[in-house]
């Protein structure tokens, strides 16, 4: 998996990303996958009979690794990183990097930097109050193959995540509707 995370989260990593347009991305087939409001884990696994998650890393950034819009987004401090793929029916579909702040993994929040296997997306909407904001979009080229990403905050219970996603070759957002 070191080649799979150097290749899929370095893109992540020197992603440009855009505010979408909106109305010209809701009419695509892409646009409800990018726009996504609710559990992208939920919309993965209605596309599959098993969604798994494998951990590729986790480990703590100092604020001064943060971008600019990074630390516009989730404040100025230390953050837990976490480095996921998703499969469905063993096929990788998603890279997901998550930034979470420091302050986000205390009280109810500290079982975050633990989830292991389990997907973020299953925890975090679990919480009545749990909304997503500040979606992003970016198109990547990965190993000569164009892929779609987005970037967008969660909030659970007022504490906020940054997460980053690149679809993968395989993922359902490039497959024909049938």
């Amino acid at each position: 998996m070191s080649n799979f995370k150097r290749l899929y989260v370095e893109a992540l990593l020197a992603a440009n990303w855009v505010a979408p347009d909106w109305q010209l991305l809701e009419k695509t087939k892409e646009g409800g996958w990018l726009l996504e409001r609710h559990s992208m884990t939920e919309r993965l696994k209605a596309c599959c009979r098993t969604l798994t998650v494998e951990v590729l890393g986790l480990h703590e950034v100092g604020k001064e690794v943060l971008s600019n819009n990074e630390r516009e987004l989730l404040g100025d401090q230390a953050c837990l990183v976490r480095e996921v793929v998703l499969s469905g029916d063993d096929t990788p579909w998603l890279c997901a990097r998550t930034l979470v702040p420091m302050s986000t993994l205390t009280e109810r929040e500290q079982d975050i930097a633990d989830l292991g296997a389990v997907p973020l997306g299953q925890r975090v909407f679990n919480q009545a109050n749990a909304r997503r904001d500040a979606i992003e979009v970016a198109h990547l080229v990965c190993d000569g193959q164009a892929l779609l990403a987005r970037r967008s905050r969660l909030w659970v219970n007022d504490k906020p995540m940054l997460v980053s996603e690149l679809f993968l070759p395989h993922a359902p957002i490039y497959q024909e509707e049938g």
